[in-house]
């Protein structure tokens, strides 16, 4: 779990004959991540060519999108095909998909349409009504709010059978038609519509043999009920809005157990074929390379040959072996599930280089404590798992967003800390409720501490950050000697910034300080002690500019200029040396001062609640809760999400750049759980 898995690579040489079961099983057991053997130059592939399937990989996948995006239309998302049966597939029908998927658009298509003439169809009431509500009718005895109104309303009759034809050519232009009542054959119209379209409505008007009346007495009752009418249309076609949109996630539905079923079946074809593109074939035999776990070795290899028949030939290579294929190996990052949130952070950061250390184990101790410190409180601790709680249940079943489920157990792990930190601290929604386990932060910020705590004052808090900070730069330093020595890579493992001379340094700069504050700076370590602490690496790390001259690789013309004396190479290896002791003192310097922001943060915490308890003070009663509890969602926001922003900051630049190297590759193998 401490360094990255173990890789080992397979050469495999099967019969052209059993490469499709060969492929089914390569993509059940999924630990294979293919070296792709057209980028190999050393390996002698001429003579062998590209795997061909039957149908385009494109032609496959833009079905499959297809279908998605139809699933995903009617709320249904595919799962990824874990547990397909691959011995009982069957090939994909592709045109009597495609035509099938016709249909369905097709359908989809004129739903749709309906759907836009209705909309035009509400936007033109809505408009209606919102100048109505504005300006008013405008009708006999009820006149105009304003004189600018944009509407014209008239009433007047039309012929029976021209109802039709009135309704239809209306429906171009935003308007409301209400039918007043009807007598034998004519029909008597209250219409309003905009006074921009006066003059195409009035020829609407002429066609259909409109003429304008007074609207009789008995009928003025119905001008107060035009804003009901309104919104009674407006209703009806929203409803029906809702209905067609029924229809299209039901269309869908209808045909979803079968779409699920080519959309798995697709997957898997495209799955087979991603395998198989890695594949170069003679006329009877198919070689492929690739990269897996070495526990995962023995039973791919009695899988392969249970297939195959055992007419096959595999060769296992280790890393770093003569016989290797391409130097660059996957990453396997072997962590239990519990670490997922932090193996998410260091990911985000880079993938360790192959055999180095995995940070993932030591960031989760490393950022909670951080983290802890900077946000202490066991009530605020507890909103954060509950917020936590609630964005994993949202996000469980949702395959799509597995990075937002992944920091919700982040935001819960960080509210169980803030909880353990706000016991140590005495802290509970900003109240002293319980005597604290440690030391009174609030106490000691506010300046009326009790207790017998070591920890008695700013700078007590300050130092113990600085001692978290030291603690966290020499595991780093640590962590990389370990790199080193796994890669031999000797010369950086003494030489570098970050190797022994370097952390030598460091650790007699450490001791320096710690020495002058002890006799509260009026007394200096003596020579000798500083000489070895500090003049001695220093001097040593003088060899390395010279050390890197001489051993480098060059050519037999650089060779013999570098035998040449030349005055100006010594200024330089002078020049390299100064930059390189500048780099390491004012680096370490900051690097050990940055941590001092987690007591400035834990101070700005605790400063604002005091400050929310004061002007809750200057209130009483109802006032005053609400003041508290709009000042702790405050808090909660604003210093939760500083405080993880932080912690994260101060694992990336100074924990993880004195070892971690991101330029590894990460491995993902094709399988059934690909995307």
């Amino acid at each position: 779990m401490m360094f990255t898995t173990e890789m080992i690579q397979l050469f495999a040489v099967v019969l052209a004959k059993d490469s499709e079961r060969v492929s089914e099983v390569l993509l059940r057991e999924g630990v294979i991540q293919f070296v792709n053997t057209a980028e190999i130059q050393n390996l002698d592939i001429d003579s062998l060519s590209t795997v061909n399937p039957q149908d385009s990989l494109t032609e496959i996948t833009g079905l499959r999108d297809r279908i998605e995006g139809l699933l995903h239309a009617g709320g249904i998302i595919p799962a990824a095909p874990r547990d397909t049966d691959l011995s009982s597939r069957v090939p994909v029908a592709i045109e009597k998909e495609n035509a099938l998927l016709g249909q369905i658009d097709s359908e989809r298509e004129n739903i749709r349409e309906r759907q836009r003439k209705i909309q035009q169809e509400i936007l033109k009431l809505e408009d209606i009504r919102r100048q109505v509500d504005i300006y008013g009718l405008g009708l006999s005895d009820l006149p105009l709010k304003t004189k600018h109104s944009f509407l014209t309303i008239q009433t007047g009759r039309i012929p029976a059978p021209n109802i039709k034809k009135f309704d239809d050519e209306l429906r171009a232009f935003p308007s409301l038609s209400v039918l007043l009542g009807q007598e034998n054959d004519i029909a008597h119209y209250l219409l309003i519509a905009m006074r921009r379209d006066s003059e195409r409505i009035r020829q609407i008007l002429n066609n259909v043999g409109w003429t304008n009346i007074e609207l009789p007495d008995e009928l003025k009752s119905v001008k107060e009920d035009v804003f009901k009418e309104l919104s009674v249309k407006l209703k009806a076609l929203t409803e029906e809005q809702k209905k067609l949109e029924q229809k299209v996630s039901d269309l869908i539905r209808s045909h979803h157990q079968h779409l699920q079923d080519v959309w798995v079946n697709l997957k898997v074809t495209e799955l087979l074929y991603k395998i198989q593109a890695n594949f170069k074939s003679s006329s009877r035999t198919v070689v492929f390379i690739g990269w897996l776990p070495s526990s995962k070795k023995e039973e791919l290899t009695r899988q392969i040959k249970t297939s195959c028949g055992s007419r096959c030939y595999l060769e296992w290579h280790q890393p770093g072996s003569p016989e290797t294929i391409n130097d660059e190996i996957p990453v396997q990052l072997n962590n239990p599930k519990i670490f997922a949130p932090f193996e998410m952070l260091v990911s985000n950061f880079g993938i360790p280089e192959y055999g180095t250390i995995d940070p993932t184990p030591f960031v989760m101790p490393l950022y909670l404590s951080m983290f802890g410190l900077m946000f202490a409180d066991v009530g605020q601790g507890a909103i954060l798992i509950l917020a936590g709680i609630f964005g994993t249940f949202l996000h469980k079943t949702n395959f799509e967003k597995r990075g937002l489920y992944t920091l919700s157990w982040l935001i819960i792990w960080c509210g169980l800390s803030s909880v353990v930190f706000g016991f140590l601290f005495g802290s509970y929604f900003g109240f002293a409720l319980l005597q604290p386990l440690w030391f009174d932060f609030h106490g000691i910020v506010s300046g009326n501490a009790e207790g017998g705590s070591s920890v008695k004052d700013i700078f007590d808090i300050l130092a113990i950050t600085l001692y978290f900070g030291i603690a966290v730069i020499f595991i780093g330093l640590f962590f990389n000697w370990i790199n080193l020595f796994r890669t031999r890579k000797w010369m950086e493992m003494f030489f570098d910034k970050g190797g022994i001379l370097g952390g030598w340094i460091y650790g007699g700069g450490i001791y320096i300080a710690t020495y002058l504050f002890k006799y509260n700076y009026k007394v200096f370590p003596s020579a000798v002690i500083v000489f070895l602490l500090i003049g001695l690496p220093s001097l040593l790390l003088l060899a390395k500019e010279p050390c890197h001259y001489f051993l480098r690789k060059q050519t037999p013309e650089q060779h013999k200029m570098s035998r040449t004396f030349n005055p100006f190479i010594i200024v330089t290896f002078l020049m390299q040396w100064m930059v390189e002791l500048l780099e390491i003192f004012s680096g370490y310097l900051a690097n050990t001062l940055s941590f001092m922001r987690v007591a400035g943060l834990g101070i700005a915490h605790v400063s604002l609640m005091i400050s929310f308890f004061s002007i809750a003070r200057m209130t009483s009663g109802f006032y005053s809760i609400i003041i508290l509890i709009l000042g702790n969602i405050l808090v909660i926001c604003l210093e939760g999400l500083t405080a993880g922003v932080q912690a994260l900051r101060l694992s990336y630049y100074e924990f993880f750049t004195k070892f971690f190297h991101g330029t590894g590759k990460l491995y993902t193998p094709i399988s059934l759980n690909s995307k």
